[in-house]
């Protein structure tokens, strides 16, 4: 339905005025290539939609400015980094008093007590240790589980995203596991270290575990990297006992999950895994992620956290557990990420959802718009059920289009992805301009 040779055309125009507006963006572009790396500070950064990157100025609650003045509706939130909102008033009060009485000290604050057991309150995990980011803290748990287990592979989800863990950068061909395209630099055969699985498929799972090889299966209540492809009825059930049966630790992975509520799909849904691991929002914007056991993994872990060596265990970092990471996680979690947040932003997300549902339905279109929380993503095909099939769905061309269209009409969306996540900063009004910047970009498609 959609006339390629317009598609084009109209993204040449869009280029036009991106340029037209931006030249502050350009000319700091320009400078960046003498001593970034591909004129950016972290690679991914080169996705973003235009001919160079925008360059942020400052952000608030659920506005972003750049350095020509403009200023957009950020559905982005710093790919759920910021999903808080931006410039806190608590984390900001929380990290000057805390940068006076000194950042990091290699010993453990009140903060983190506070902070650990709000975590056990919010997830049910009774035990807790911190981490950089998400990406540590899933290495971490994925050493733990090989140790526990005495096995050599770790499985996970066809067409996952868990930072940047080499494990996990694996999806299948066929029956073969193989490197996720785009892959850099790989140690090792992916194959040898990983299994993989399709989401939503319980009996390849039951097959691929009853090898005995599988330390752990590392998973997203829903995939959210490939767009949000959401669980079966009784699919997530059925991981449990089939992990159970196989003796394979569960490692539920809510670092963007914990849209669906304050204690992230896993409380929401009722899950019960042998670990988890959880980051991006929870310091309010400050690196830190954090990853909880239960008690009887705890107990197993005891003697190893409490040996002589276990600095060279392959677990930690000297800033990891920094005290202004979790004086910020403190202001965060005590001001933000609360039901009463949730409360605001799910019906947001919700308003997004039938808007957008709308539009696909008023024309006829073969797309689909999904919600998790408060997040919500369109996608160019029929709701997919696995990654593989969502991923086949990719249409770079439309997404370049449909992101800068929105990003030159003052509505920032996440870049690599069709997706808009709420917080308690948005208001109906952010998602009505959504609505009708999207709803125009189509009828110019379909003209």
């Amino acid at each position: 339905m959609i006339d390629r040779t317009r598609l084009r055309s109209l993204r040449a125009d869009e280029e036009r005025r991106f340029v037209e507006t931006h030249p502050r963006s350009q000319e700091l572009s320009g400078k960046a290539g003498d001593s970034l790396l591909a004129g950016v500070p972290m690679p991914w950064m080169t996705r973003w939609a235009g001919a160079f990157p925008v360059f942020v100025e400052r952000a608030e609650g659920a506005r972003l400015v750049d350095v020509d003045g403009v200023e957009y509706v950020d559905l982005c939130l710093g790919d759920t980094g910021a999903m808080t909102g931006h410039a806190l008033p608590a984390v900001a009060e929380a990290v000057s008093r805390r940068a006076r009485d000194g950042i990091t000290t290699m010993l453990p604050s009140e903060d983190a007590l506070w902070v650990s057991q709000d975590l056990a309150r919010r997830f049910g995990l009774p035990q807790w240790q911190f981490a950089m980011s998400a990406t540590d803290a899933n290495r971490f748990v994925l050493r733990f589980a090989r140790h526990l287990t005495g096995r050599p592979r770790i499985a996970v989800m066809d067409w996952c995203y868990h930072g940047t863990v080499d494990e996990t950068f694996a999806t299948l061909e066929g029956e073969r596991v193989v490197p996720r395209p785009g892959l850099l630099g790989a140690p090792v055969d992916v194959a040898e270290t990983t299994a993989v699985v399709p989401f939503n498929d319980a009996d390849a799972l039951d097959r691929r575990l009853a090898a005995g090889d599988v330390a752990c299966l590392l998973m997203e209540p829903a995939l959210t990297n490939i767009g949000i492809v959401l669980p079966d009825e009784g699919y997530l059930a059925a991981v449990r006992e089939i992990t159970r049966r196989y003796d394979v630790l569960l490692v539920i992975d809510e670092t963007h999950t914990l849209c669906a509520g304050p204690g992230g799909a896993t409380a929401a849904w009722g899950l019960d895994p042998d670990f988890l691991v959880v980051g991006k929002p929870i310091a309010g914007g400050v690196p830190l992620a954090a990853y909880g056991m239960t008690a009887a993994v705890a107990d197993r872990l005891r003697e190893p956290m409490l040996g002589h060596e276990i600095d060279v265990a392959g677990v930690g970092g000297t800033l990891t557990a920094n005290a202004l990471a979790l004086a910020a996680a403190r202001a965060a979690l005590s001001t933000s990420l609360r039901e009463e947040d949730f409360a605001v932003a799910i019906p947001l997300a919700e308003r997004f959802t039938d808007g957008v549902a709308g539009v696909i339905e008023q024309h006829g279109l073969p797309w689909n718009v999904q919600r998790l929380g408060c997040r919500a993503e369109y996608w160019f095909c029929p709701p997919p059920r696995n990654g593989a099939e969502a991923a086949a769905a990719i249409d770079d061309e439309l997404d370049g289009l449909l992101h800068l269209w929105s990003l030159n009409r003052g509505v920032l969306l996440t870049p690599f992805h069709n997706m808009a996540l709420f917080s308690p900063h948005h208001c109906e009004a952010d998602v009505d301009r959504h609505t009708e910047v999207f709803a125009n970009a189509v009828e110019a498609l379909l003209a």
